[in-house]
């Protein structure tokens, strides 16, 4: 009876234990790995099969499941750095553990992996693409004129015309998107915000971060850039409108301006037909910038 009671002990303690699984979410990865002799999958699409059984199979015992994205260039150097065999089982739990507590992830909730692969591949790009802007403001130092965090300055600016671009927004879901030339390579924020007729609108605390800190890396070393807000409501077509970085700033784009950026392919430069049902706008006023004429870094 005893034995019995210890076993039903140990089921509901299993049940409380998150775990944490590093996924490899590509043919590329997972090429990669086969190089270890004790990782034993031959192909791909059995390996993510097995995945999906367990994850499954831990979630029906009432286990909650973390899915980090597993990268084997960052598990070797880890490797190295640690001193530990990337040959052996324990090194890739340890590698997980860690990524659990600093990469990437996103809880497994029951949806299909062929769904919860692009949304983790995404989360990564988020987290990289915020640690990067994060970092180049944080170079940039203070102000020679006036000694102010340039980066820090950027930032409550960034964050107050994000604010100031929601209120004024036609009523609806917002999509926004925030470009900026930022080498050596562009750096590309998409934040999403719904509005809830309760609790007013709703943000990705995560999202708003990334995207204020791209913004703000924008202003701060006045790289070409812009900002397109696209918002949908029931019963009327979608207004799109935007703004394109200049001098420190956002200057407010033309209804075809607007139309031009939406319908030419980024990476073509080719024409795109344009939606029907969606109205290309000028954007609201703003107001005057916090900073006001006079300095700005």
């Amino acid at each position: 009876m005893a034995h019995t009671d210890q076993q039903t002990m140990r089921r509901v303690l299993r049940r409380e234990i998150a775990g944490t699984i590093g996924l490899l979410t590509d043919e590329h990865d997972f090429r990669a790995m086969r190089r270890y002799r004790s990782f034993t999958f031959d192909d791909h699409t059995t390996y993510l099969r097995h995945i999906e059984s367990l994850l499954k199979t831990r979630a029906a015992q009432g286990s909650h499941t973390t899915l980090a994205l597993f990268d084997p260039e960052e598990y070797a150097a880890f490797c190295t750095h640690t001193g530990l065999d990337p040959e052996a089982p324990a090194s890739r739990s340890r590698f997980t553990a860690e990524l659990a507590a600093e990469g990437p992830t996103i809880p497994y909730d029951g949806r299909p992996l062929t769904t919860l692969l692009p949304a983790l591949v995404d989360e990564a790009v988020r987290q990289a693409t915020w640690d990067y802007a994060a970092a180049l403001l944080t170079r940039l130092g203070p102000c020679p004129t006036c000694g102010e965090d340039i980066g820090r300055a950027a930032f409550i600016r960034a964050a107050d015309l994000l604010v100031r671009i929601l209120d004024t927004a036609p009523p609806g879901n917002r999509h926004l998107v925030c470009s900026v030339a930022a080498p050596p390579e562009s750096l590309v924020s998409v934040l999403h915000a719904d509005e809830d007729t309760e609790d007013g609108i709703e943000l990705d605390e995560a999202e708003a971060l990334e995207f204020t800190s791209v913004l703000a890396l924008g202003l701060a070393t006045r790289s070409p850039g812009g900002l397109v807000m696209r918002t949908s409501a029931p019963g009327t077509a979608d207004r799109v409108h935007g703004w394109r970085l200049r001098a420190g700033g956002l200057e407010p784009l033309t209804a075809a301006e607007v139309f031009d950026a939406y319908c030419t392919d980024i990476e073509s430069g080719e024409p795109i037909p344009p939606e029907s049902g969606v109205d290309y706008c000028v954007p609201p006023d703003l107001g005057e910038e916090p900073t006001g004429p006079g300095h700005r870094h």
